[in-house]
Formats: structure tokens, C-alpha cells, sequence
């Protein structure tokens, strides 16, 4: 099954005999702006105004577990995320399709966390709600209970070692944006940077200017030009796990497979016994 889908392809299957669990899981990055604004609260932008029948789903809570030694968003307790996944509705034999903003970082952590927990079909809605053609709806959904329950370890994951033997002896992209792995600003971790021998691949460059991912012969021709061949081992890491996930989706789409570093840079900056390099250059 595709990795994404199109809004017109998600409007059949939700009128079809047996529709998709659909999930939104709007979330932005930023804690608060700036100017003073309070900080984006997806659950009320979801309760404005969603996709019918769809569920909301907190990333910060049911995708991601407490901050703290494993990173800003470690990896969820299997337990807790089979909870929240069956209290969405999320069964095993039930196709599933996530969408976000648009961003389409929080849907790609949702669809990694389901494929990574062994969900045999999931997929992303391929730009998020500003593809969606028709009407949204204020009316929140009761699911019926699922019976979804994970089998963490379906697709690969790496830890901080793992990620550095990647840069070492295959490809270690770095999905972040480029001054971030430079090291040139760091508005969020420790210290800037990237792992030594990661390469500059930020996952912004993966869409267009919609939101949707580029065609699959343009993400396969930009992952090969960034080293990643047939006989190579690819990860991905990011700041702390999402915009990572996203970069694994458009790796999925071009047909590549690769292994996520979740802990990413929020794990890695804080541990100061891990090296750091930093400029344009990988080493």
C-alpha cells in the first residue's frame, strides 16, 4: 500500500463500504510566539473545524513520551500509545489515514509510531487539511473502541550509537533545516550542530510549494544524489523525532526504506560526552 494519499482518493474511501480510522493530529513545534500569541493549541483548532469522522490525537501525549533522557519527543510507552490508538478506534484489519496543518511532521510521527508498532496500513494525507475539497465539521465523533495493539520493532529504529556507526559505514541524513545543521543558530537544544559524518538533507525540500511531496523519480533522484544507493543503509534523525519521520515518509515515497533515530538532536546535544560537528560539511 501507498505511504500517502490523495484528499479526492481519502473523499472516495470515506464513502466507501468500509472507510478508514481517520486521525488529526494538528501540532506545531513552536511553544509560543514571540509576539506574545499563545502557544497552538491543535485540539481547539480541531474542534473549530475537521475532516468528518475524524479523531483527534495529541502528539505530545499519545505520540510521544515525557521529555527527559530519550529526548524532547522519546518514543511513547507501547502501552499508553495502544490505549490512545484503540480510543481513536485504530484496529488491526482497519486501514488508517492521518493528517495534520499541512506541515505534514505530526501526521509522518503518527504513521511512523503505527508502522514502527506493526499497523499494516497506514497512510498520509498527502498535504493535509488545505487539500481537503470539501466541508469541515464541528461534530466530534464517538469511535467505537479498536483493537489495535503493538508490536513495537516492525520497521527499523537506532539509537545514539546506532546513528553514529550510520554516518560512519552508511547514510545519516540530517532533516533538519541547513543553519540548524551548520550550527549557525540553535533556538531550541543544548548546542548546535550535527552528528559527525551526517549529511544536510532537510526535509522542507521534500514538497513543494502546496505541501505535497514531490513526485517519486524527484525524491529518488535527490536521496541518490545525496549518497543513498541500493546497497546502502540509510537513517534519519532530526531535532527531536518528528520532522525525521516526515523525511522517512518521502524516503518511503521514493521507495527507499530507512531506520529513525528518535532520540535525534534533543538526545544527542545533551549528552556532552558526544562529539559535535559543525559547518556545511559533514566531518
Amino acid at each position: 500500500m501507498k505511504a500517502i494519499i490523495s484528499g479526492p482518493e481519502l473523499a472516495s474511501d470515506l464513502k466507501g463500504e468500509y472507510p478508514p480510522v481517520l486521525l488529526d493530529v494538528r501540532w506545531q513545534l513552536s511553544a509560543a510566539k514571540a509576539s506574545g500569541e499563545p502557544p497552538f493549541d491543535g485540539h481547539n483548532a480541531y474542534l473549530t473545524g475537521h475532516i468528518p469522522g475524524a479523531v483527534f490525537v495529541d502528539l505530545d501525549t499519545a505520540l510521544a513520551g515525557p521529555p527527559g533522557a530519550g529526548g524532547r519527543h522519546p518514543l511513547p510507552d507501547p502501552e499508553v500509545f495502544g490505549a490512545a490508538m484503540r480510543a481513536a478506534g485504530v484496529s488491526a484489519d482497519r486501514d488508517v489515514v492521518v493528517y495534520d496543518g499541512g506541515q505534514g511532521w505530526a501526521a509522518a510521527r503518527a504513521w511512523w509510531l503505527l508502522r514502527w508498532a506493526g499497523h499494516p496500513s497506514v497512510r498520509v494525507l498527502d498535504g493535509g487539511l488545505a487539500v481537503w475539497g470539501d466541508e469541515l465539521t464541528t461534530e466530534v465523533p464517538v469511535p467505537a473502541p479498536g483493537d489495535f495493539v503493538p508490536a513495537p520493532g516492525a520497521v527499523p529504529a537506532v539509537d545514539a550509537d546506532g546513528a553514529a556507526s550510520l554516518a560512519r559505514s552508511g547514510l545519516l541524513l540530517d532533516a533538519r533545516a541547513a543553519e540548524r545543521y551548520r550550527g549557525d543558530v540553535e533556538p531550541i537544544d543544548r548546542v548546535g550542530g550535527h552528528i559527525p559524518g551526517a549529511v544536510s538533507a532537510p526535509t522542507t525540500e521534500n514538497v513543494g510549494p502546496d505541501g505535497r511531496f514531490l513526485p517519486r523519480a524527484e525524491l529518488a533522484d535527490r536521496f541518490r544524489s545525496l549518497g543513498a544507493t541500493e546497497d546502502t543503509q540509510v537513517g534519519v534523525y532530526c531535532g527531536s523525532g518528528v520532522s525525521g519521520a516526515h523525511e522517512i515518509l518521502a524516503l518511503a515515497v521514493a521507495g527507499i526504506p530507512a531506520a529513525l533515530y528518535p532520540g535525534s538532536w534533543s538526545q544527542w546535544s545533551a549528552d556532552e560526552s558526544r562529539p559535535v560537528a559543525t559547518g556545511p560539511d559533514p566531518q
